[in-house]
């Protein structure tokens, strides 16, 4: 069995990523980053290969052990349904995404692709906001 994150390098991947190394090591649990598809403005449409996600487990890790970990990447699939797919097809316990703060009225809509995983995971989700922005 084994924790999903849902990663993309972002305020919202590195919140994620926090909270599925508490949780995996809180189960005994191997972590399956899913390092889904994201629009680069110099590379196009990408997502983070193994160097670029082993360096942000170990910034979240914060010196502390990191459990054993497996990267998988997407870049055909939307998000959610890649998210989906490696879910169903690791047998997860639990499956970790990323939310971005939103503004009061953009609250009533977490986005279509959260939603289609909160409502068709095969597990139960934590869903972990990113850090909350500096007052002005």
């Amino acid at each position: 069995m084994s924790v999903v994150v849902g990663y993309s390098p972002s305020s919202q991947g590195d919140a994620a990523l926090a909270a599925a190394l508490k949780e995996a090591r809180r189960r005994g649990a191997g972590l399956v980053v899913a390092s889904h598809a994201f629009h680069d403005p110099e590379a196009g449409r990408t997502s983070a290969d193994e160097s670029a996600v082993q360096a942000a487990i170990a910034a979240a890790a914060g010196g502390e052990e990191i459990p054993s970990f497996t990267v998988r990447r997407g870049q055909d699939l939307e998000v959610g349904d890649f998210l989906l797919q490696v879910a169903e097809e690791e047998g997860a316990q639990l499956l970790v995404v990323g939310l971005r703060q939103k503004s009061r009225i953009g609250k009533l809509n977490i986005g279509a692709a959260a939603r289609r995983v909160v409502l068709a995971s095969p597990c139960p989700v934590l869903a972990v906001k990113d850090a909350v922005p500096e007052p002005r």
